[in-house]
């Protein structure tokens, strides 16, 4: 208490001129009609402006917010035509809608979304952290995707997070094909450009030009036929000319990845203990 009357009495000088100020102040623009006017006309410029800026901020920061709904309804849209297409065709008998429906297999996924929050790049073997876990439904083996492509594959689970492994890691390994085409290889991360991917093993029969699309093949249980994986930038032959291998830039940008979602396949529990049976067999 002694220590703030002391400080109180050191600078008692400059808190009786800012009293003084502030009176003089309220004098000037309370009983001064023309210095009353600036006065208002430059607060309000200002806290304009400040709001401007605050509601920019605001904003961006909403921004993440709106496209996790815009991700879960253009989810819920896709689904929906996959659904009406199937159900039209069936009605129908249309074979030629049937063939077209490139995403029909999508119709036995279901799918949440979540939030990439840790995310490595430029390691040699990369991973993505996800805030939805077991209590959210999640378990290992489900695809992950993104608006543009594959992202990869969940991998391990806790009771509120996932850990799934990036496309950018070799030990995951994608079955691929050019789209149009019935012939597939295999995807695999060569360690090196984060933009790109290999398509290992693709027949050199196979017709293809730079810039076809490179979609999965749906030989797999976690990803369906025909989702977007990338566009071929390159080639080179390999295994004594038999064999060639795509340079893939893959459609998924890795560096921003935010909102994700993750496939559920209805089946595929199914699908695994009737695999499980059959090598019991062999």
């Amino acid at each position: 208490m002694r220590k703030l009357i002391s400080f109180l009495i050191n600078h008692s000088p400059i808190f009786v001129y800012a009293f003084y100020l502030v009176i003089c102040f309220v004098l000037l623009f309370k009983f001064n009609p023309y210095q009353q006017s600036v006065f208002f006309s430059s607060a309000n410029e200002m806290a304009g402006r400040f709001y401007i800026m605050t509601s920019g901020i605001t904003g961006y920061f909403g921004l993440q917010e709106i496209n996790r709904d815009l991700q879960k309804q253009n989810g819920n849209l896709e689904m929906e035509l996959i659904r009406l297409r199937d159900e039209v065709s069936r009605l129908s008998g249309d074979s030629l809608l049937v063939r077209t429906s490139a995403d029909s297999s999508l119709s036995r996924y279901d799918f949440q979304i979540a939030q990439v929050i840790n995310n490595s790049v430029f390691k040699t073997h990369n991973y993505i952290t996800l805030n939805k876990g077991r209590k959210d439904g999640i378990h290992s083996e489900m695809g992950v995707i993104d608006q543009n492509g594959i992202v990869g594959i969940v991998n391990v689970v806790s009771d509120h997070y996932a850990v799934a492994i990036s496309l950018l890691n070799p030990k995951l390994r994608l079955s691929c094909k050019v789209k149009g085409s019935n012939y597939f290889g295999s995807l695999v991360w060569d360690g090196k450009d984060p933009r790109f991917a290999v398509l290992e093993e693709l027949p050199r029969h196979v017709k293809f030009v730079k810039g076809d699309t490179i979609v999965t093949s749906g030989y797999s249980s976690v990803f369906p036929e025909g989702l977007m994986v990338g566009t071929v930038d390159g080639f080179s032959k390999q295994r004594n000319d038999n064999f060639y291998a795509l340079t893939v830039k893959l459609s998924t940008d890795f560096f921003r990845l935010n909102d994700v979602r993750i496939l559920d396949d209805k089946g595929q529990k199914e699908r695994r203990i009737l695999e499980m049976e059959a090598k019991k067999d062999e």
